[in-house]
């Protein structure tokens, strides 16, 4: 193994981990650093991949930009470590679960329907705009299409998550 492969490897264990830490941590704030840490651990990945626009997009996007909305929104409403609500149903995590098995299974089979035969070197010219837009618009307009409810349903979920339960009102008389 040559020394680019090593680096690889041992960034994309960097990655992973931070992954790892952004969904066990119980302090938001530290959640928001591991994302911080895989976001950029991502752009290094890019970059060994000769995807240096989607580098700068994913630095300055993702870590420079959601990742300070994230910690802006903690700081906001507060940063207290997660604990379980008297409300929590017992079946969200065998949902969460099986939700994540689909998604396994699912990516599973796209890496088992990936072509053999290697990527011709122009068709990355390092992750150029015209490129990139191309490629996702018009081959992939339906994961485009699912992302964009992915991004609404995270959406709608942190609202409800950041909603504070109205107080009951006592009628006094």
């Amino acid at each position: 193994m040559d020394f680019s492969m090593i680096f690889f490897i041992l960034v994309g264990a960097l990655s992973v981990a931070a992954a790892v830490g952004v969904v066990t941590s119980r302090v938001p704030v530290h959640s928001a650093l591991f994302l911080l840490t895989h976001f950029a651990t991502l752009a290094i990945l890019y970059v060994t991949l000769n995807a240096q626009f989607l580098a700068a997009a994913q630095v300055i996007i993702y870590a420079g930009g959601i990742v300070i909305l994230i910690l802006f929104v903690i700081m906001l409403i507060g940063s207290a470590p997660i604990e379980r609500r008297a409300g929590y149903r017992s079946w969200v995590p065998y949902a969460g679960l099986a939700l994540g098995l689909v998604l396994i299974a699912g990516l599973a089979m796209a890496v088992l329907q990936m072509p053999v035969t290697a990527i011709a070197p122009d068709a990355n010219l390092g992750g150029a705009p015209r490129v990139v837009g191309i490629f996702l618009y018009s081959q992939n307009i339906l994961l485009i299409e699912l992302a964009a409810v992915l991004l609404l349903v995270a959406l709608l979920g942190a609202l409800l998550l950041a909603r504070r339960p109205r107080e009951e009102k006592t009628m006094s008389g």
